[in-house]
């Protein structure tokens, strides 16, 4: 049965399909477009996204969003979530249990976005994502793997990238590729020059 991504908004509000559900503040589905060629993943919210109820508003999400200003992302250009929607008590890792018990949402809110391309931000939404607990970030990140008619690309979580600062490059070079894949699928319009790394750091307000 279709379901309208009102409907979808619903369902996740109401949802208590697990025991995130009676901590949480808010339910946080997603920020961006509700439809759009890009879609990042990261693995829950924390406190900041809990209070709001939007992802990735938190100071990782800030540099996020500054890499993707510099790269020429629009908001009708990416979808931005997280593998399960409610925040885990102290921030700490989703459970496979929590993971599992938002899978279904996920996967929907996935058809609903439509995206060609799907960002995995960090080893733990990777792991939660597609099960595989083996695979190393610095050996799986900026590669692209075709998956049931979508690109997928894992890379660093930004927040990894606030306590490691040196690897900020190796992020920015994997956003600016799902980039240019974007442009080479016909799904955004190419920049007129190469962007520049931003240098600083998100604001912490």
């Amino acid at each position: 049965m279709k379901i309208s991504w009102n409907d979808f908004v619903e369902q996740c509000r109401s949802c208590q399909a697990c025991p995130l559900a009676k901590t949480r503040k808010n339910v946080v589905i997603y920020r961006g477009s509700v439809m759009a060629p890009v879609m990042f993943i990261g693995e829950g919210p924390g406190a900041n996204e809990d209070e709001q109820g939007l992802p990735f508003v938190g100071q990782a999400g800030r540099l996020l969003q500054l890499l993707l200003d510099a790269q020429g992302f629009e908001m009708k250009d990416f979808h931005i979530a997280n593998v399960v929607k409610c925040r885990p008590p102290e921030n700490r890792v989703p459970t496979d249990a929590e993971a599992s018990a938002c899978k279904k949402l996920l996967g929907t809110q996935i058809l609903l976005a439509k995206p060609k391309i799907i960002v995995l931000l960090g080893k733990t939404a990777y792991t939660l994502f597609t099960g595989d607990k083996t695979a190393k970030m610095t050996e799986i990140r900026g590669h692209f793997v075709e998956k049931n008619g979508y690109l997928i690309m894992p890379t660093f979580h930004p927040a990894y990238i606030l306590r490691n600062n040196n690897e900020r490059v190796k992020l920015w070079q994997d956003i600016d590729q799902v980039r240019r894949k974007a442009v080479e699928l016909g799904l955004m319009a190419p920049l007129q020059q190469d962007p520049d790394m931003p240098t600083d750091r998100p604001s912490s307000k």
